[in-house]
């Protein structure tokens, strides 16, 4: 069974606003990688459509940008860019 219209208009966005908007390693700029983040798309999706809050989005975020890519930085500043990624996945 396929996804409903409004769940790939959803899933679509959260693609894009990975790509677009979190870019935690800084290389939306090149189209050629359009597909870096793509394999994070799944499971922010499924965060998204089983109702999980903000604080829940930007922990995982988070927890890519810094355990799974190995990113480091002002974590304050990290965790903030995190949660204004997730308000975005959260209103869509």
């Amino acid at each position: 069974m396929g996804m409903s219209e409004r769940d790939e208009v959803i899933y679509k966005a959260i693609d894009e606003i990975l790509w677009k908007d979190w870019d935690p390693i800084g290389i939306n700029e090149n189209e050629n990688i359009r597909d870096e983040y793509q394999g994070y798309t799944p499971h922010v999706f499924t965060l998204k459509i089983q109702g999980a809050d903000v604080h829940k989005i930007a922990q995982h975020l988070y927890k890519l940008e810094t355990i799974d890519m190995g990113m480091t930085g002002d974590k304050e500043l990290v965790l903030n860019h995190c949660k204004t990624i997730a308000q975005k996945i959260i209103e869509l």
